[in-house]
């Protein structure tokens, strides 16, 4: 899991990157949740995510967003962190020019910022969004929606309530061609904390299924 240095739009961004050994292998590009929060590329969630496209063959990147560990710059609110996921993709399409798909995961702030970036690059093909800030962000720019993806939430989450997730589900299903998995843990907070291998579980189901599905296609 080798250290890598990105240009990001304002200074250097610390992640870590595996390289798929296989020819043409998709990218999956991981965002962690609020750097004001305590956020990081080594939150366990996100390192798990990070390992579950891993096994499944893809090169995948984790990394700080601006001013986060050795990442430069400030925090920007988000904007700033939108680019820095922009800087993050590009630098991974130049290390996998023919990749054979594109996929984000994010959490909370981090499936904010995902689904954001999704707007924009429509190489991307698919997404799973853990805990995504819905009564805190608007979300309304998922319109239309451009890809399939998952969505988990906790039915504890005292940050983000349940409600406000399964509306976001709800309102991107019923989007032509997009299929949204929602997912709810009985019992989970908006950390995960002792629902972690649940949660992991289902990101993994998810994956086996959906994968062979957007080979197919």
């Amino acid at each position: 899991m080798p250290e890598v240095t990105l240009n990001g739009p304002d200074g250097r961004l610390e992640g870590r990157y595996h390289h798929s050994k296989q020819a043409n292998a998709p990218i999956a590009l991981l965002l962690h949740p609020h750097p004001q929060h305590g956020g990081t590329m080594n939150n366990r969630l996100v390192y798990a995510m990070y390992q579950a496209f891993v096994k499944r063959g893809f090169s995948a990147l984790r990394f700080n967003f601006r001013g986060v560990g050795r990442s430069q710059a400030e925090f920007d609110n988000g904007q700033g962190e939108l680019s820095d996921a922009a800087a993050a993709l590009d630098w991974m399409q130049g290390h996998n020019q023919n990749a054979s798909g594109c996929w984000i995961g994010g959490y909370s702030f981090g499936a904010w910022i995902g689904m954001q970036l999704m707007m924009r690059r429509p190489e991307i093909t698919g997404f799973i969004a853990v805990a995504p800030p819905a009564s805190i962000h608007d979300f309304s720019f998922l319109a239309p929606c451009p890809s399939s993806g998952m969505i988990v939430h906790g039915d504890d989450d005292k940050v983000v309530p349940v409600a406000a997730a399964e509306k976001l589900a709800n309102k991107l299903s019923s989007q032509k061609n997009i299929e949204i998995d929602y997912r709810v843990i009985a019992g989970a907070d908006h950390f995960f904390s002792s629902h972690m291998d649940e949660l992991c579980a289902h990101v993994e189901d998810y994956l086996d299924k959906a994968l062979p599905e957007a080979e197919a296609k």
